[in-house]
């Protein structure tokens, strides 16, 4: 429960990172935000999408050794562990983001200034810069490419065990049971990588604002919202 607290801080923290500015605008009818706030937001807002992306994997690695090694589980997974872990995905995740936020800190914006988008993401952001973005949109997209196949990764080999031993188990409630515990972790990664890997792991994701935006109401608001029923179906 440690594990599913800190990614109900980490959603609260993602949907209120957009969702205030968004509606502050919407009922002011303006849409405005200094640079230095746009770069704050979009730090806090990469930092907290690449620590889901550990977390989710940390949570497989959990529900691995729940259903893999259930003796050993309550002596492995303790609570001085557990806060380990989850102070790593925080970690990691923050640091992820902070040399492209360095990066895009230091190209010079000419003009127009208007984002296409209702938040300060990646793409959009760098659509207004007059420097040459080449390089940092590589980087961007190596980086985005590395944490989520670093823990998507981590997540299908830990369900690719968890399934093995399930199929294992003498009976079918057990095997229900076993299923039961992960079904809702599952559904919660599919949205989240499904989403995030179309918005960040594409080349040339920079041409399509539109469908860019759509995606991104998924993922900032609906994905969170969602999140809280899944897990409560499960329990």
């Amino acid at each position: 429960f440690l594990l599913l607290a800190n990614l109900s801080v980490l959603e609260t923290l993602y949907t209120s990172l957009i969702v205030p500015k968004l509606l502050a605008d919407l009922l002011a009818q303006t849409g405005t935000i200094s640079f230095s706030g746009c770069l704050t937001q979009l730090f806090f807002f990469l930092s907290l999408a690449s620590s889901e992306c550990f977390l989710l994997s940390t949570m497989a690695c959990d529900r691995y050794l729940a259903i893999c090694y259930p003796l050993h589980y309550p002596a492995i997974m303790d609570l001085r562990f557990c806060l380990h872990l989850a102070l790593g995905a925080w970690m990691s995740g923050f640091l992820a983001s902070f040399v492209s936020i360095v990066l895009i800190s230091h190209l010079r914006f000419c003009g127009p200034n208007v984002l296409n988008h209702f938040f300060c993401d990646l793409s959009p952001l760098l659509q207004l810069s007059c420097s040459d973005i080449t390089s940092i949109e590589v980087l961007d997209f190596l980086a985005a490419l590395a944490v989520l196949l670093t823990s998507l990764l981590v997540t299908m080999v830990s369900y690719a065990h968890i399934l093995n031993t399930v199929l294992r188990i003498p009976g079918r409630a057990g095997r229900q049971k076993a299923f039961s515990t992960c079904a809702s972790h599952l559904v919660v990664v599919t949205i989240f990588y499904s989403t995030t890997i179309f918005m960040y792991a594409r080349p040339h994701a920079v041409n399509s604002f539109d469908l860019n935006k759509f995606v991104s109401v998924v993922y900032t608001t609906v994905t969170p919202l969602l999140n809280p029923i899944v897990y409560r179906m499960k329990t």
